[in-house]
């Protein structure tokens, strides 16, 4: 019986982090040690590589998933390890692991099999505390609001207009719509409120797109928190809350620094959810591997349409990165099932299946050479992968000029990622690379949601009620129509049905709310009937989960 990815974590031989430091040119006192395998990386130190010359930057999104898995994390790890052994001098940059899926459906996001990063159990809980950070710095803000309106309300905040809901890092349907404030006059207000999930939280995407504390401190001042009577906006810094807030981020904002298996240097900073946030790492974490390193493997979350598009149109064009090449992760097993076998029926050889569902990878790889970035795809193989059902997949990637390579990282490490590491140095170094987002600053921001919908998703049009194109409209006039779109929508469709696989066309995208993000700088599009708190399954990986006789982690994923 094969081994679980935490037992292959546990079994690992990790180094001191100060010598995983060491590979990247880090003195050992510009690490703060949270333990022998974790640390951050000082601000000071961060300051000093300003001068030097960045490294290529390679992005690793994916296909649409399924419940058939594809594979991103651990291609994103195993592309790193691969490149360190043909003799590069590489890191990765992951997003952390939220508590909601780790306890709920997906699991972790460490990684698995032999491309895993560690300590596993460490990142796919705790960790550093970043997230109980940025959660307390969000209810802080929460609190902040009640607290004016408690006490005589100068500001003149309309209880009913209070944008701000507050957040939990767990999924927990039963609090998506609450009323807060009961109990009598000496609670406060009633008033309807929410929960949504901590990735989900501006302070998160801030948390994310801060190039710095100071630049960090005057996003979340920014912070649209409510409106008055007169529908005038009321910001964070009208409460004095930025200064607080910041406070509480001061040492999370500092990048992490851990391992590969394979003892090479990992960056886990940040995580929203690619479909319903930007879902990307920091910003911080991305310059400073790109300083040290000559090559930095990124990822973007769930498939090219959400995560690798947010990734151009929101971390790049804001932060003035760069992408040399992308990597677009695929199982024959999941384009099986975009081609319309039932879960149950995946390991028996289907070709035509195969096929069909390439549909959906050939709009990924169409979708990513269209902001002008070369593209190859990794075939994360599985036992059950027939060579007939690789050849289709390879055979549609060579139509539309890109290689579709066999990885086998998850059972090899490094060494089933070598051929994949060659092909993206020879991307990387072929200079053909000439990024540019999808849409311009000035376009209108319907426009913006229009041109996403249907150059990227395949629909026909968008369309929204009055409320919400009133709504748009609003922000347009006031001065927020140079921001960018951050989509959200399901991670399972290119439309907002996730049942439609494939590449569904002709659809159209309903808008079903817009909320601003002035702090983090993007305008939020709510698509069809994404939530933005998720519920626990049926059967949660939380009921699984559980301390061995020995107090070791078990059912961890």
């Amino acid at each position: 019986m094969p081994k679980s990815d935490i037992e292959i974590a546990r079994e690992a031989s990790i180094r001191p982090i100060i010598e995983v430091g060491e590979k990247l040119g880090i003195p050992q006192e510009q690490i703060l040690q949270y333990g022998p395998y974790k640390g951050k990386v000082s601000f000071d130190f961060i300051r000093s590589l300003e001068d030097r010359p960045d490294g290529r930057l390679i992005l690793v999104t994916a296909i649409t998933p399924t419940p058939a898995g594809e594979g991103k994390t651990t291609t994103t790890v195993g592309l790193g390890d691969g490149l360190n052994s043909i003799g590069k001098n590489a890191a990765i940059c992951l997003r952390e692991p939220s508590l909601g899926p780790c306890f709920g459906m997906k699991g972790g996001a460490a990684g698995g099999g032999y491309a895993q990063v560690v300590p596993m159990e460490d990142i796919n809980l705790h960790f550093t505390g970043d997230f109980h950070a940025i959660g307390i710095a969000h209810n802080l803000l929460s609190a902040l609001i009640d607290n004016h309106i408690y006490w005589g309300n100068e500001l003149g905040i309309d209880s009913r207009r209070v944008a701000w809901r507050r957040v939990v890092d767990m999924n927990d349907r039963s609090l998506r719509q609450i009323v807060s404030s009961l109990g009598g006059a000496a609670n406060g207000f009633s008033r309807e409120d929410g929960f949504d999930i901590v990735v989900a939280s501006e302070v998160m995407a801030i948390f994310c797109l801060a190039s710095d504390l100071e630049d960090l401190t005057e996003r979340l001042g920014k912070i649209v928190v409510a409106y008055t009577r007169d529908k005038k906006p009321v910001l964070a810094r009208d409460l004095q809350a930025e200064g607080p807030m910041a406070v509480l981020l001061r040492d999370a904002i500092a990048p992490n620094l851990v391992q590969t298996l394979e003892n090479n240097p990992a960056f886990i900073h940040g995580g929203p959810f690619a479909n319903i946030a930007h879902g990307c790492n920091s910003v911080i974490a991305t310059r400073t591997a790109l300083k040290l390193a000559d090559y930095v493997v990124t990822e973007a979350g769930f498939g090219a349409d959400l995560g690798a598009e947010k990734f151009f149109d929101i971390k790049c064009r804001k932060a003035g990165l760069k992408p040399s090449a992308a990597v677009i992760v695929a199982t024959v097993r999941a384009l099986k099932m975009h081609g319309g076998v039932a879960k149950d029926d995946l390991g028996k050889e289907n070709v035509e299946a195969v096929k069909k569902g390439c549909s959906n990878l050939a709009r990924h790889i169409r979708n990513v050479k269209a902001f002008g970035v070369p593209a190859v795809v990794a075939i994360n193989r599985f036992v059950t992968d027939t060579d007939a059902e690789v050849e289709a997949v390879q055979s549609v990637a060579q139509e539309l000029g890109a290689k579709a390579i066999l990885c086998t990282h998850w059972a090899e490490g490094s060494q089933g990622t070598q051929e994949l590491a060659r092909h993206v140095v020879e991307l990387v170094e072929s200079g053909v690379d000439q990024f540019a987002p999808l849409y311009d600053d000035e376009m209108p921001l319907w426009d913006k949601i229009h041109t996403i919908a249907t150059h990227l998703y395949g629909a026909h049009d968008i369309q929204a009620d009055k409320t919400v194109r009133n709504r748009i409209k609003e922000l347009q006039e006031t001065g927020y129509g140079h921001l960018p779109i951050c989509m959200a929508k399901t991670q399972y469709s290119f439309s907002t049905d996730g049942n439609l696989k494939g590449a569904p066309s002709g659809h159209s995208v309903t808008i079903r709310e817009v909320r601003l993000s002035a702090g983090a700088e993007f305008v939020v599009a709510v698509c069809g009937d994404i939530m933005t708190m998720p519920g626990l399954p049926r059967t949660p990986a939380a009921n699984n989960i559980r301390l061995d006789p020995e107090g070791r982690i078990e059912g961890l994923f």
